[in-house]
């Protein structure tokens, strides 16, 4: 395939991208001519075995293959109303696969389509990864605004960690820090939080600013009445979370955020080579 028909098609396809209901969608009447079928019918065979590999992946077709009207300009300034398909992204590359792979068209677009659907996929991975990480930061945070609030009434490192503790059993269950560490398998030497899913993170963090808040409202001091206020607080989360089906203790262990945090900085620094190096000339 010559330079020239590659850069042709790229256009064409990125031309013929529109937005259909905040998704990013081609009309299969355009997708049609781009990968040269003449006949509407022809193409449509090929728009339902896209469907069945849709349905046999368990993916809902509607979801992926809408149906539509298109008006298309007739004699004299009229218009005409067809039956036309908005296609996401997958349906599109359902189609590539199962199209022709002899016409030059579709072997671009099965490409095409799959770089472009493994991009999505990189980039919604990547910021699932960012916002653990920002939430585990502002855990961080809110456990040191915390420390700092009990320790100005009369609480030791000793004492925040029996009422960090508490906490913890109350929000998993009765199970405690340690024994939720045994249960993910995480090392006894390391933070419980840098092991948990997001949802998790959140949860504590919120259990966290309540306790900070009320502490100071009710003008809290001492161990005791800060580690009832603590407990109470976490076992409002839980039983929040628990009516909305989710029990945090059984969440599956997620990936160290230390280690996530090496990888993001990892790719950020080959991001910013890849536009180093394609922003350079030649001598």
């Amino acid at each position: 395939m010559k330079k020239e028909q590659i850069q042709q098609l790229f256009e064409q396809f990125e031309n013929a991208v529109y937005e259909f209901k905040g998704i990013e969608c081609w009309s299969a009447r355009e997708l049609q001519e781009i990968l040269g079928y003449s006949e509407w019918r022809n193409f449509l065979k090929v728009i339902e075995k896209a469907k069945d590999g849709c349905r046999n992946a368990g993916v809902k077709i509607s979801d992926q293959f809408v149906d539509v009207n298109k008006l298309i300009d007739i004699a004299k300034g009229a218009q005409r109303q067809i039956d036309d398909v908005a296609l996401t992204r997958y349906a599109c590359y359902l189609i590539a696969q199962n199209g022709d792979s002899a016409k030059i068209e579709i072997a671009f677009a099965q490409t095409y389509f799959a770089v472009q659907t493994r991009k999505q996929e990189i980039i919604e991975h990547r910021l699932l990864d960012v916002e653990r990480i920002v939430a585990r930061d502002k855990l961080s945070q809110a456990e040191k605004n915390f420390s700092t609030i009990i320790y100005e009434r009369g609480v030791d490192e000793k004492g925040f960690a029996i009422i960090r503790s508490q906490g913890d059993k109350a929000l998993f269950g009765g199970l405690t820090t340690l024994e939720m560490k045994r249960k993910l398998g995480v090392d006894e030497r390391k933070p419980l939080a840098d092991f948990l899913p997001t949802l998790t993170i959140k949860a504590k963090d919120f259990a966290v600013e309540l306790t900070s808040h009320n502490v100071i409202e009710k003008d809290l001091k001492g161990v005791n009445p800060i580690e009832r206020e603590h407990v109470e607080n976490n076992s409002a989360v839980r039983n929040m979370l628990i009516d909305r089906g989710v029990n945090p203790e059984l969440l599956p262990p997620s990936e160290d955020t230390n280690k996530v945090k090496r990888r993001l900085k990892s790719e950020e620094k080959k991001i910013l080579d890849n536009i180093k190096g394609s922003g350079s000339k030649n001598p």
